[in-house]
């Protein structure tokens, strides 16, 4: 694997990265075409997305296109939308996000954190499981039409809010 370089901080997305954000996370969701359609999301959704949440982003430097990594988090204890560039997948960068989106939701006082994923993309499971995640419930899929049966499974870890820990 190449070497990856990546700013020295992490960033919150702004409206203006809407269209480079939704073009990374078209690029890294592009692996489920086997039960979508379509792309996964588009700026006009993401730009409503930061008016609730943000996305936290790396970016790459040696790229005109630097946006390397990125993920949603809403401060309550929810974090989705975890995107990758396909070439830099397995370099770490979604679980330093992972990490990173624990760490502003236990700053803001969350004490659980939630994520739901696609029962088809079992990886995720397994992947999710190893960070401390786990499956509390299930609910349904309604995103957008689907090619194959599919629904989500919510899961959750706790979390040691920072007022706690004092």
């Amino acid at each position: 694997m190449e070497s990856i370089a990546l700013s020295a901080s992490v960033r919150r997305a702004t409206p203006g990265d809407a269209a480079a954000l939704a073009d990374l996370v078209n690029r890294a969701y592009a692996i489920e075409a086997f039960f979508v359609d379509g792309d996964r999301t588009n700026a006009g959704e993401l730009a409503r997305m930061m008016e609730t949440g943000t996305f936290v982003v790396l970016d790459q430097a040696s790229r005109a296109d630097s946006l390397a990594a990125a993920v949603y988090v809403e401060s309550r204890g929810y974090f989705g939308m975890l995107a990758v560039r396909p070439e830099l997948q397995g370099a770490g960068l979604g679980r330093r996000l992972v990490g990173i989106a624990e760490g502003l939701c236990e700053a803001a006082g969350a004490r659980e954190m939630h994520l739901r994923i696609i029962n088809l993309r079992e990886e995720l499971g397994r992947w999710y499981r190893s960070l401390g995640y786990r499956e509390i419930g299930t609910s349904p899929y309604e995103h957008r039409a689907t090619k194959r049966p599919c629904h989500f499974v919510d899961m959750a870890k706790p979390l040691r809010p920072l007022a706690a820990a004092a």
